[in-house]
């Protein structure tokens, strides 16, 4: 899979986002190891803690099924839909991921018609652990 396709599974689960709030879609696509691929939006809710992130809720999926093998993510987020510009994931999303991913998991962005890519330590260069 390329990374325009994870990208294009990211933007198909962005359509499912729940954001009454900020109209801020979000959508990930986490590829595993063995080719399986969990998807995940963004699920807001007016008390904002609450909100999980499309990050997460992809790697929780994974985790959840017992699949923690990952090589790729794909990630895109935008104000009713609009790709145009990157959307990297939170501090929470990226320790999250750091929990389960190696460093260089590959992260997919949505620059517009391009796709930029980073590893997670670039984007979290000094995560813990215990």
């Amino acid at each position: 899979m390329t990374a325009l396709d994870l990208i294009n599974c990211a933007k198909k689960a962005a359509e499912n986002a729940y954001s009454p709030y900020s109209h801020f879609k979000v959508g990930a696509a986490l590829l595993c190891k063995d080719g399986t691929l969990y998807t995940g939006c963004n699920i807001e809710n007016a008390s904002f803690g609450v909100t999980c992130c499309a990050e997460r809720v992809a790697l929780f999926k994974a985790v959840s099924e017992k699949n923690t093998g990952f090589c790729e993510i794909a990630i895109v987020g935008g104000k009713d839909g609009d790709y145009t510009h990157p959307c990297t994931p939170c501090g929470i999303c990226r320790q999250a991921l750091s929990e389960f991913c190696t460093p260089d998991l590959k992260v997919h962005l949505c620059d517009g018609e391009n796709t930029k890519t980073l590893t997670l330590a670039e984007l979290l260069p000094h995560s813990f652990s215990l």
